[in-house]
């Protein structure tokens, strides 16, 4: 591609979707290759508010942030327009309602994650590994959880793969995937969305990626304006 960005997901993870996909039954995996950033699908915005209007004004940036997404991370799509996910709700670590606005002035990775898909289990320890090496006043991966039923089953898998830098977000409703989809930006699990610090959506991706290297690290500056 005339742009340099690499193809992904890998093989290996694209494998591991199919199989996940004829466990999960009630949400579809994402195994499919994403379309180029310059070929972004466009987001409906037929429930347009004055806050999307306002987020829509940072289409250059979200362009420029994408653009640079190459290598790892290449699949990361500039927002089509930018919109604002400020009221994105779903559950604390502390088991209490919350959303998106209660991490105003953050930069925010949010990943939906559930333990029956397989390429989100193989992408969590690097999620984990970017939270512990950029996380903190500015900016914090939230992986939300959407396995339905109690809490036990995520936090036993987390627990026994070592990741121990992600808070434990979570929605049991399947709401926020729900919310997602009808926006457009959610095909299926995993789903990772770049989010600035006013709650603007400035780039998605729908399928895994490896978070834990060089090329996660830049995106990420980059949306930090470092």
């Amino acid at each position: 591609m005339s742009d340099g960005k690499k193809s992904f997901p890998a093989t290996r993870l694209i494998l591991m979707a199919a199989v996940a996909g004829a466990v999960a039954g009630a949400v579809a995996v994402y195994v499919s290759e994403t379309t180029s950033g310059n070929n972004a699908p466009e987001v409906s915005t037929a429930a347009a508010t004055p806050e999307d209007a306002s987020c829509a004004a940072k289409a250059g940036k979200a362009k420029a942030i994408a653009d640079g997404a190459v290598g790892d991370v290449a699949a990361m799509l500039p927002a089509n327009p930018p919109q604002s996910l400020k009221h994105l709700a779903f559950n604390g670590p502390d088991g209490k309602p919350m959303t998106l606005a209660d991490r105003a002035g953050k930069t925010v990775l949010v990943n939906l994650w559930a333990t029956w898909c397989a390429p989100c289990r193989a992408e969590m320890p690097a999620l984990d590994a970017l939270q512990k090496e950029m996380g903190g006043d500015r900016f914090e991966v939230l992986a939300v959880n959407v396995d339905t039923g109690d809490a036990e089953k995520p936090k036993k898998f987390l627990s026994e793969t070592g990741v121990a830098a992600l808070a434990h977000y979570r929605d049991a409703t399947m709401g926020v995937f729900e919310d997602l989809k009808k926006r457009g930006l959610a095909l299926g699990l995993p789903v990772t969305l770049l989010v600035d610090d006013q709650g603007c959506l400035l780039a998605n991706m729908n399928g895994p990626a490896e978070w834990a290297g060089a090329d996660a690290r830049k995106l990420i500056e980059a949306a930090l304006g470092g």
